[in-house]
């Protein structure tokens, strides 16, 4: 919340930018490269979005939502680090599972999936979205097994297998200690106490959803998840107002059709607060994760055999390479400066002064101070 408050405020400091045509000066502050700011890493989602079009495959490609019931929410906000792990690593195995075996697709599949913990009203949501490409490499590597149009694997299975699994990975890591309990949930550090707990979701159908190829194609797919994988629970442009009854932002409630979906809410500054701070992830957890053919160390490899297999040439350009957030956040200020409001010309930094600091002297008279652009 330091970061967030401090972004693009003299608390961090900033530089002064001149017109190389008209002298035009403006002050920009700098950014906080938080993770969960939701005005940064602009620049990290446009680099992620054009490096996964560049591994496309030209087949169908289809989303699925791994989705954790309402009763496992509350142990995972009490120990995100091994809860949403565990989510990544049996909806992975889920898919490779049921991918590979004969009785379906019986091929080595690949997927991108990403984290998301929040629902539109900034509930504590926790859930997986994957983009998989519709089919994968035969298991003995010599061609593409397609899947049926418009069908990938069986949801029922699918549900069942990662059900299964995810509740018997639960059920170790609360024998090995690694849960921790809490308040209203402290009852279930007994081993009985938890595994009645459990019971019932044993029973219960798992929400998992396959959604079918867009025809818009997997570009559609990728954009809409490159508008949340550098960003957490609530974008500005949500955002209707601030004043004495609260914050009011826009939402959608998926119980209803049509217009009617759009809608709008107000919370109490500390609620609103205080739903933003329930996605905070744990320090150095990846909310973005490769797996299969597209696992990061023979992910090239790996596209370039599909596409020989599939019969379309390898790209000659390779795709923009990966960058660390400090490469990213510098990169942003280079590329993505807005050029001069009074004439466009190119705006180039004539000063820089530290956190708390300000300029030696004040911009050109006709200048707005104005923040840097994510």
């Amino acid at each position: 919340m330091s970061a967030i408050e401090h972004c693009r405020s003299a608390a961090l400091g900033g530089h002064v930018e001149r017109c190389q045509d008209c002298g035009h000066s403006r002050i920009a502050y700098n950014s906080c490269r938080n993770r969960h700011c939701p005005k940064c890493q602009g620049a990290a989602a446009k680099d992620w979005l054009a490096a996964r079009e560049a591994d496309l495959l030209p087949v169908d490609y289809f989303h699925v939502i791994f989705t954790l019931p309402a009763e496992i929410a509350p142990i995972a906000y009490q120990n995100k680090a091994v809860v949403y792990d565990l989510l990544f690593r049996t909806a992975a195995e889920t898919l490779l599972i049921i991918g590979a075996d004969p009785k379906h697709l019986g091929a080595r599949i690949g997927f991108t999936a990403v984290l998301h913990t929040w629902g539109s009203a900034m509930t504590h949501h926790p859930h997986l979205h994957m983009i998989v490409p519709g089919g994968g490499i035969s298991l003995d590597g010599t061609h593409w097994v397609p899947c049926r149009p418009g069908y990938f694997l069986p949801g029922r299975v699918l549900s069942s297998l990662f059900r299964r699994l995810f509740l018997a990975g639960l059920a170790d890591a609360h024998t090995a200690g690694r849960l921790a309990f809490f308040g209203e949930l402290e009852g279930l550090r007994r081993r009985q106490a938890f595994a009645a707990h459990l019971a019932p979701l044993r029973r219960k159908k798992w929400f998992l959803y396959v959604k079918p190829p867009p025809s818009a194609g997997p570009e559609a797919v990728l954009a809409y998840l490159a508008r949340y994988t550098h960003r957490v629970a609530i974008s500005n442009s949500r955002l209707v107002s601030l004043d004495e009854r609260g914050v009011t932002f826009r939402y959608k409630d998926y119980r209803r059709n049509g217009q009617a979906r759009f809608r709008t809410m107000t919370l109490a500054p500390d609620e609103f607060i205080r739903r933003f701070l329930l996605h905070v992830l744990p320090k150095g957890f990846h909310r973005i994760r490769h797996y299969g053919l597209l696992a990061s160390a023979t992910c090239k490899t790996n596209i370039a055999r599909a596409r020989e297999l599939i019969a379309v040439p390898v790209p000659v350009i390779d795709p923009p390479a990966e960058h660390d957030d400090a490469d990213l956040a510098t990169s942003a200020a280079t590329d993505h400066r807005p050029p001069c409001p009074c004439c466009g010309g190119r705006m180039i930094i004539v000063e820089t002064f530290e956190r708390c600091g300000a300029p030696r002297g004040p911009p050109s008279p006709d200048t707005g101070v104005r923040t840097a652009m994510p």
